[in-house]
């Protein structure tokens, strides 16, 4: 395969791994001094993400990311890409629903290992919150549910 399509499967993976709360694989797609910053929300080593994701996002919370449209830079070993993510929370205990969009901007080493998350973060473009019980005919089934709002 061409780094641009490893680049792309790595990120497919990362977000998979998020989604299924994978938490040791999703460890596996940073290099070892990867970085990150979700609109403000920064870690400075993969440790520091990785604990923050298995932490605040228990099984209980149904997450769905999706990226698209990879514009994926190569040159010399590193690579740069932009990807236009649109994603969904839902967090049934706290009656909470996320749907937003943003734009990923990620930096790629090769390793010995294939290539790796050297840096990555976005900024949203846009975020609707809700209550769940604003949608009383609103049934979530998923890890988080099943749960109907009346």
């Amino acid at each position: 395969m061409s780094d641009i399509s490893d680049i792309e499967q790595l990120k497919y993976r990362y977000m998979r791994l998020l989604d299924t709360k994978q938490w040791d694989e999703f460890a596996t797609c940073f290099s070892d001094d990867a970085t990150a910053d979700y609109g403000g929300i920064t870690f400075s080593s993969p440790r520091e993400l990785v604990d923050y994701m298995r932490t605040n996002l228990p099984a209980e919370i149904i997450t769905m990311h999706t990226v698209h449209h990879p514009e994926i830079t190569v040159v010399d070993g590193e690579a740069t890409g932009c990807w236009y993510l649109h994603d969904k929370v839902f967090a049934p205990a706290f009656d909470f629903a996320l749907e937003g969009a943003a734009f990923y901007e990620d930096r790629y080493v090769r390793t010995p290992q294939g290539w790796r998350i050297a840096h990555t973060g976005y900024q949203r473009t846009w975020e609707l919150t809700t209550s769940l019980k604003d949608q009383p005919s609103a049934k979530l089934k998923g890890a988080g549910g099943p749960t109907t709002h009346p």
